[in-house]
């Protein structure tokens, strides 16, 4: 088995992760950074970012995250192919096992490996993924601007998609399973009075179809009985909102988690109920998820890690 020591270790990437790694790169801590499973998370999937600060004409997301990847590695980060497959938090110095064996002693921890959208399990969702299918309204419901689109789920994160598209979009088809609504009664009110959403009840989604892109869906409504019918809807655009699964699995023995697996932190900072274990990103945010808010709090726990071992 290798062995590595590290003032800081940060496991996972995205803009937190590689935000963090600057950070802590910049302060002379000489922080280690495993990527994970998809090295620059999510953002590396959306194919147009033009609400991020310093890109007027916009990026994609790939180059986003490489630049900030090479910015980071420029400063003294060590960057690191790989996933961190077990950790022991339960005394300091913390350890960590890579998928290569390496064993891995770290005086702090930044956790940043964000949190998964949910996925219908349909064969083609992968295939038009950046090219018609998302599963983020605020990132890129910009490129749907009068064209129509279909949300599918019934909460009120799904109607909150809807409600944020409906003044973007000309049409948008909110594709419900049950025959009611599972939001708030304040927001099924705003989504029923929204003149161009249509609420599909009783509505499943069973495929995708285009050519290079989404043209549209493959619904079948009253799934079961003897009313079944089956019909296409020609969208331009396909948004999940059927909610995120943080990545945390590796952590819940240690660390404090809420009702639905985010990291639960203290107060206003990063810190987690592990002195000296620190989370950034979508890991710890179940509301905002947006790229420049997780390279924000990436931010802040690069600073926190800082004064964390300044004070030891």
């Amino acid at each position: 088995m290798n062995h590595l020591n590290t003032k800081c270790l940060i496991i996972g990437s995205g803009p937190a992760g590689y935000t963090a790694a600057l950070y802590t790169s910049r302060a002379n801590i000489e922080p280690v950074l495993y990527e994970g499973h998809q090295p620059g998370g999510q953002l590396t999937i959306t194919t147009e970012v033009e609400n991020f600060p310093g890109y007027p004409e916009g990026t994609t997301g790939t180059q986003l995250m490489d630049d900030i990847r090479r910015q980071a590695i420029k400063f003294g980060a060590d960057v690191r192919s790989g996933i961190i497959s077990k950790v022991d938090f339960s005394q300091r110095p913390f350890k960590a096992i890579t998928d290569d064996n390496t064993e891995i002693t770290a005086d702090t921890i930044i956790i940043s490996t964000g949190a998964s959208a949910k996925f219908l399990g349909l064969p083609d969702e992968q295939k038009y993924m950046g090219l018609g299918v998302s599963a983020c309204a605020t990132c890129d419901g910009f490129f749907y601007r009068k064209k129509r689109v279909a949300v599918v789920g019934g909460g009120d994160t799904a109607c909150e998609e809807a409600l944020y598209l409906s003044n973007i979009a000309s049409d948008v088809f909110l594709i419900v399973r049950k025959d009611h609504l599972r939001a708030s009664k304040v927001m099924q009110r705003r989504v029923l009075d929204k003149p161009n959403i249509k609420v599909l009840f009783n509505t499943n989604t069973t495929g995708l179809y285009g050519e290079e892109f989404l043209e549209g869906i493959h619904l079948v409504e009253n799934v079961g009985t003897e009313n079944e019918q089956h019909f296409d809807l020609p969208v331009d655009g396909f948004f999940l909102a059927i909610g995120h699964k943080p990545n945390t699995d590796i952590f819940k023995d240690f660390i404090e988690l809420d009702e639905t697996g985010y990291i639960k932190t203290k107060g206003h900072t990063t810190a987690t109920n592990v002195e000296g274990v620190f989370a950034a990103g979508d890991v710890a945010d179940p509301h905002y998820r947006q790229a420049i808010t997780a390279a924000g709090s990436g931010c802040r726990a690069a600073l926190d890690v800082e004064r964390f071992l300044s004070e030891q």
